[in-house]
């Protein structure tokens, strides 16, 4: 990957940040979604489980495979993983109403995080779930780039790091937070609905060992 094809990718975020939407564009939430990703011997592989929003309970999960085609960029996520998920989520029977998934939404440079990107390709609220900070500042646990509000700072789980919450197209940061909030279950750090989309992924890495 030279620097004129990453130079090229900018651009690209650049442009597509313009159709995100950083306000709440859903009507009751009934069910959400997680998603997880594993790369073995140059596969990626995605998980995508739907939950019912009120109880966590599972409703339906898929998987997808795809071929590594893009070497591991931070801020380029997107060009790596994002195809296999889109990939596992095309093959659910009912798109759920909010998608979370693993990396950053508005939290990122150009504003046009991985998940930033699924919203607009799928065209559904996503909310960013990132383990470290990329971008930004904390103050009392807010994020914010210049004088934006970009995501919260949330510590799920005693003992361990914290997760960075931050919208990724069609919420806002404090229904983000609240979305997050909602769906965690102790003692798992992450959201339910990602925690079982980890859960259901290692099963591939298991079963690669031991074949």
């Amino acid at each position: 990957m030279n620097k004129m094809d990453l130079d090229q990718l900018k651009k690209e975020q650049l442009e597509l940040s313009s159709k995100v939407v950083i306000k709440d564009q859903f009507n009751e939430l009934k069910t959400i979604a997680g998603c997880n990703q594993l790369v073995l011997n140059n596969e990626i592989h995605s998980c995508v489980v739907v939950c019912n929003y009120e109880d966590m309970s599972i409703i339906e999960k898929s998987f997808a495979t795809r071929e590594v085609e893009f070497p591991y960029i931070p801020d380029f996520l997107a060009y790596r993983a994002a195809p296999v998920i889109i990939d596992a989520f095309t093959k659910l029977k009912k798109k759920p109403d909010i998608l979370l998934a693993e990396g950053n939404g508005i939290l990122h440079p150009r504003r046009f995080g991985i998940v930033s990107h699924l919203g607009v390709a799928l065209n559904i609220p996503t909310v960013g779930i990132a383990n470290k900070l990329m971008i930004g500042r904390v103050e009392k646990d807010k994020i914010f780039v210049a004088d934006e509000l970009r995501g919260i700072k949330l510590e799920t789980r005693i003992g361990s790091n914290p997760i960075y919450v931050n919208p990724g197209h069609k919420i806002s940061v404090l229904k983000c937070i609240e979305v997050v909030k909602h769906c965690l279950r102790p003692p798992h750090k992450l959201p339910e609905p990602m925690h079982l989309a980890h859960k259901f992924i290692n099963r591939i890495k298991k079963h690669a060992k031991e074949s």
